[in-house]
């Protein structure tokens, strides 16, 4: 396992992957972040109209 490491720490491919890996993290963060916002308004939305119905 601690070679496979070293080998993908040397090689430029490795840098590389890991640098997408984070981007992609962050995105995915970003992504998570913007739904908990969305899913909130639209939760109040419907509290609304469902208290209107009643």
């Amino acid at each position: 396992m601690l070679s496979i490491f070293r080998r993908v720490m040397k090689s430029e491919n490795g840098a590389t992957a890991i640098e997408y890996t984070l981007i992609a993290s962050l995105i995915a963060v970003a992504a998570i972040a913007a739904m908990r916002t969305v899913g909130t308004q639209v939760n109040g939305v419907l509290s609304n109209v469902a208290n209107a119905m009643t």
